[in-house]
């Protein structure tokens, strides 16, 4: 039985490790913005109905 709580002790503190590293990259990193186009073909947009 110990070693059944220090198993379930282990498997808790990388959860919460990974858990509070998701969450800092979440907090603390800001992507770089950047302007996106995307050239829309005309069939697309001016079709005859």
């Amino acid at each position: 039985m110990p070693s059944l709580f220090r198993f379930l002790a282990l498997v808790g503190i990388l959860a919460g490790a990974i858990y509070g590293g998701m969450l800092a990259l979440a907090q603390f990193y800001d992507p770089p913005q950047r302007e996106i186009t995307v050239p829309i073909p005309p069939d697309r947009y001016s079709k005859q109905r």
